[in-house]
Parts: structure tokens; C-alpha cells; sequence
């Protein structure tokens, strides 16, 4: 792969978005779908892993439109309420309360 790149090349890309009809269909379905991400999220948890730091699973928080992730260290025995607070500290205090979530 090669990078090119000239003294304009930001203000020659632009304009050349500005001026294809496709990008521009994409980037209006892009910004109306911008207020939904991180609003339906898979998570699942990865266990049976060695005991390191003291934690021993990962909590895997994926948000379903970017397939963006967050990946928790937490442990096996972790309660409800144990559960609530590593997405309260790790996502909704990022983005905001979703609205969906898939629980494998």
C-alpha cells in the first residue's frame, strides 16, 4: 500500500466528496445514524481465563452499528450489581443510557 499526499490534498479530497453522489448519500445516512451508536450493544463475557491482576474474565461490550469494543477486566463471581457499576463506569458514562442490549 502507498500514501500519497500533496500541499492540498485535504481541500482536493473534499471536494471531490462534495462532488460524488454516492458519498454524499452515505454521509447523510451516516449522520443521521450518529445518534444511535452506542445505543444497542451485544456484550458477552470470555471466561475459564488465568487469574491475572486478580481478574479472571473479560467483559466484552461491543456497540452493534461500529462494532467498536470495550474490552473489562472483571472476575467470575462478579454480582448484579457488580455488573451495573463496570457499565456505568466503562460505557453509559461515555455515550448514554442504551436502548438494546444482545446478552449471549
Amino acid at each position: 500500500m502507498r500514501n500519497y499526499w500533496w500541499l492540498e490534498v485535504i481541500r482536493d479530497v473534499e471536494k471531490y466528496v462534495d462532488g460524488y453522489d454516492l458519498c454524499q448519500r452515505i454521509k447523510n445516512q451516516m449522520e443521521a445514524s450518529a445518534e444511535k451508536l452506542w445505543m444497542y450493544l451485544m456484550v458477552d463475557f470470555i471466561t475459564k481465563l488465568l487469574l491475572v491482576a486478580e481478574r479472571n474474565v473479560i467483559l466484552v461490550v461491543c456497540d452493534r452499528l461500529l462494532k467498536m469494543v470495550y474490552v473489562i477486566a472483571t472476575i467470575k463471581e462478579t454480582s448484579a450489581e457488580g455488573l451495573a457499576r463496570l457499565f456505568r463506569d466503562n460505557v453509559w458514562k461515555l455515550h448514554r443510557l442504551l436502548e438494546g442490549v444482545i446478552l449471549d
